[in-house]
């Protein structure tokens, strides 16, 4: 049965689009098959991945809006477990369509329906913001995932990060979990990165991932080559930071499911 995770915060500059390509991608070559979406108008999983926004046929948005089939939106990417469904600035335009459509927050659930259970994990990167499209995805989710980067004034919005995600829950899809809570840009020299650490683990207890993410150039500078990380320096600490991410990842994962 396919699991589909949000990944979530809606602040910016957390680590979201990172977490999202590297996990997957090490998600995929663990075995998995993974299906990326990238919900976030900016496009930067899609561009992450090499593709480019401005040669696609369809998108994100045309499935959500004008209703054209996963199947003739799902690209290929470099690696043989891993789809993606593109997106480009169009989709900011959603936001405001999908108000005026029938089922407006179930438009990405419906979309997902007929291939569910062709993959293992669908990963959507979300906008950073609580607007329609991140509705949609935690509507159509099993869980979230939630990036949190080690800085000052990290918690701050995960009081109304989860106020959303149980809204969701009341309202439209009461199974809806946290998956987990991944830490970023963690810098081992400073005393406030591990001072975030001690406040998120008090906070979300054992919801939070041991695999601690590093600030890395490498994994900074992978996406201006469109590319993972694991291709642009796979010996890098954020490389073997998001390998083993994506292993606690399934064992955490497999545990559950016992």
């Amino acid at each position: 049965m396919t699991r589909v995770v949000s990944v979530f915060n809606q602040k910016g500059g957390v680590g979201k689009t990172t977490t999202n390509i590297n996990l997957s991608t090490y998600i995929s070559i663990l075995g998995y098959k993974v299906l990326v979406v990238d919900a976030d108008p900016q496009g930067n999983t899609t561009s992450g991945f090499g593709i480019q926004k401005d040669k696609l046929e369809n998108t994100l948005y045309d499935g959500m809006v004008n209703e054209v089939i996963l199947e003739d939106i799902i690209l290929k990417t470099g690696y043989d477990n891993l789809d993606i469904v593109p997106s480009d600035p169009s989709l900011a335009g959603a936001e405001v369509e999908i108000n005026a459509l029938s089922q407006k927050e179930l438009r990405l659930k419906n979309l997902f329906e007929p291939i569910l259970g062709r993959y293992d994990y669908i990963f959507i990167d979300c906008p950073p913001s609580l607007g329609m499209i991140s509705i949609n995805a935690l509507a159509a989710s099993d869980s979230v995932l939630i990036p949190i980067q080690c800085e000052y004034y990290a918690l701050e919005g995960v009081s109304q990060l989860m106020n959303t995600v149980n809204l969701v829950k009341r309202s439209l899809n009461n199974d809806l979990e946290i998956e987990g809570i991944v830490l970023t840009m963690f810098d081992a020299r400073t005393n406030l990165s591990l001072q975030v650490v001690d406040e998120v683990c008090r906070y979300f207890r054992e919801k939070v991932y041991k695999t601690i993410i590093p600030r890395n150039v490498r994994l900074a500078e992978a996406p201006s080559h469109g590319q993972t990380i694991e291709e642009y320096d796979d010996k890098s600490k954020g490389a073997l930071s998001y390998f083993n991410l994506a292993k606690e990842f399934i064992e955490k994962g497999n545990r559950v499911s016992e």
